[in-house]
């Protein structure tokens, strides 16, 4: 009997809260003004949704149109280059609205944000110190970029590491030295940068010179040199000044000769002037020697010329001795026989 009346209240309590269930389910479904809510919840986050995109668009769009106007007539390195900035910058844009974004949309689901935001704080914070270096990186290689301080193609020198970029990048900057080397060097670590493809060179040449040489000789000869090294040499961008004397010793004066040329072109414009300055030094002494072994020539026909003359002369003396010699005695043959005739008679 207890049992049947505890199975009778079971299921009738059963039933209640069916009913039960079934009553606040209609009465949510039926409720308008929760539908009213949800609705213009829905709206909002979809009205967010779009000013969200329509404000990446636009500042794309601007982005776009500004490194476009920046990199107009300009080399490729330098659109590449604008153009990792403008990716960059897109990129930095779309995290900002998106995170705004999703931190509006929580907030229409009435999500408390300040414990969320705190412990995001918190672990950028946490993110930040344990990658500080790839920030500073980071950081530092976008404002190379961004200020154009060097391109692709250059020749700098930042600390011991001296060659030509071959790649910059928002992390590290790739560099090619002169004998082969390549230095990847972290963009953090760049503070003094020369940079040696920006403007026009100066290339100065010291051109040591005996002490027995004319100095006007010297330098008219250095002059004429140097005349057209525009037209065998490209790198050099004007006709080279010969300042003078720079230094001087008991053995030898230096002249200096120095020459405007192309950025990064030094090194072959002083080799062309030592060239060209060394052929005529050459030049020069051969027509020396030449002189010098004519002048030897001419000395030795002149000596010969005089020993000649002088056998001759002696020669001709001898003779008119000779000459002297005989009529001396035949004179004295003729004196002796008169004498024998004076004597007969």
């Amino acid at each position: 009997m207890n049992r049947s009346i505890l199975e009778t209240m079971t299921t009738d309590k059963a039933v209640q809260n069916a009913v039960q269930f079934k009553d606040k389910v209609w009465n949510v479904v039926t409720d308008a003004e929760m539908w009213a809510n949800v609705l213009f919840a829905g709206l909002r986050i979809l009205l967010i949704f779009i000013l969200t995109r329509v404000i990446i668009k636009v500042v794309s769009k601007v982005i776009d149109r500004s490194m476009e106007r920046e990199t107009r007539g300009k080399l490729l390195g330098d659109s590449r280059r604008f153009s990792t900035v403008g990716g960059l910058l897109k990129n930095v844009v779309t995290f900002i609205c998106n995170f705004v974004m999703i931190m509006l949309v929580l907030s229409e689901f009435h999500f408390n944000l300040g414990p969320l935001l705190a412990g995001a704080g918190v672990v950028g914070l946490a993110i930040g110190f344990g990658a500080q270096s790839l920030v500073k990186d980071v950081i530092t290689g976008f404002f190379i970029i961004f200020e154009d301080q060097f391109a692709v193609g250059d020749v700098i020198q930042t600390g011991t590491y001296k060659g030509t970029v071959e790649m910059i990048g928002l992390r590290t900057t790739r560099l090619l030295s002169s004998t082969g080397e390549v230095h990847i060097i972290p963009n953090g670590t760049i503070i003094n940068v020369t940079n040696y493809s920006l403007a026009n060179a100066l290339a100065v040449v010291d051109v040591p010179v005996k002490i027995e040489r004319g100095l006007e000789e010297t330098l008219a000869m250095i002059g004429e040199a140097l005349k057209g090294i525009e037209e065998r040499n490209p790198n050099v961008v004007a006709y080279p000044k010969v300042l003078g004397i720079q230094s001087m010793s008991t053995s030898e004066y230096v002249i200096r000769v120095a020459a405007n040329c192309l950025p990064n072109a030094r090194d072959a414009a002083e080799r062309q002037i030592q060239s060209d300055i060394k052929q005529a030094l050459e030049k020069q002494s051969a027509l020396e020697a030449a002189k010098a072994e004519q002048e030897a020539r001419e000395e030795a026909e002149r000596a010969a010329s005089a020993a000649t003359a002088a056998m001759e002369v002696e020669g001709m003396e001898a003779a008119q001795r000779g000459r002297s010699s005989a009529e001396a005695r035949l004179s004295r043959q003729l004196a002796a026989t008169h004498e024998g005739e004076e004597e007969g008679q």
